[in-house]
């Protein structure tokens, strides 16, 4: 696969070289090959302040969004239950054939006894949203005070041009609505009416997701980034979109 080159350009990493297929399944291919996961060999986000995507330069504020909704993976912690995924479909109303979050699995390289690894993903808000750049209908949009990835359904005219714009295969077509459903970090069903965290999040039983205001000095989230004694990286650093949600073991 290609890395993407450019940002103002219309095209995504890989799409003018994999078949609709391949797409599906590339995030799992794209983990094996960069191995992101290798022991933290490819890093896309450290302990400090000045590297972390969030607060890269290019940005007016260190934070464009007040609160900046964002999300750690504890993935040492994934049991693979999936409490987090029957929790986000009934509190989103989710199709069986549909997905707003996942859980990838992967086998740890050099470890006995065919040790896995699971790693939960979902949509990454990114602050470089590529879906949001493809989308002919600006149907898919950051939102300007918070920064979640939205849809808005009524401009959706089902082309898929974010679907495959998107590097982490975090969007699928909501035939009822018929439209492109993604996760919103729970914005219209929870944060909206007052919750303080997402469904996933909550009905997880051993903390490996969690949410929080990645702008907010004293929240855990931003502590955990931001501390100094574990590596935190984000997936597919190459795609250079500057995701807000990172991922870190013990």
């Amino acid at each position: 696969m290609k890395n993407l080159k450019n940002l103002d350009k219309m095209t995504n990493e890989g799409v003018d070289n994999c078949s609709v297929e391949e797409r599906r399944h590339f995030l799992k291919m794209g983990l094996t090959v960069t191995g992101v996961f290798a022991g933290g060999t490819i890093l896309s986000a450290v302990s400090s302040v000045n590297k972390v995507y969030a607060s890269t330069s290019g940005f007016v504020e260190k934070y464009p969004y007040k609160p900046h909704y964002s999300m750690i993976m504890h993935i040492e912690n994934c049991i693979d239950c999936e409490k987090c995924k029957s929790a986000c479909a009934e509190t989103n109303g989710v199709p069986s054939y549909g997905f707003r979050t996942n859980i990838l699995e992967r086998q740890v390289a050099g470890a006995l006894d065919q040790q896995r690894e699971f790693i939960p993903v979902l949509c990454n808000h990114c602050n470089l949203a590529q879906c949001t750049r493809v989308c002919p209908t600006k149907a898919t949009y950051k939102d300007p005070n918070n920064g979640i990835v939205m849809m808005n359904i009524e401009k959706c005219i089902g082309c898929l041009s974010c679907q495959l714009g998107c590097p982490y295969n975090a969007r699928y077509f909501n035939e009822e609505k018929w439209a492109v459903d993604k996760c919103t970090f729970c914005w219209e069903s929870r944060l909206s009416k007052g919750a303080k965290t997402t469904g996933c999040s909550e009905a997880c039983p051993a903390g490996v997701r969690i949410f929080g205001d990645l702008s907010n000095p004293s929240d855990r989230v931003y502590k955990e980034v931001h501390q100094m004694t574990k590596t935190v990286w984000v997936l597919r650093p190459q795609a250079g979109t500057k995701p807000n949600v990172f991922y870190t073991r013990g």
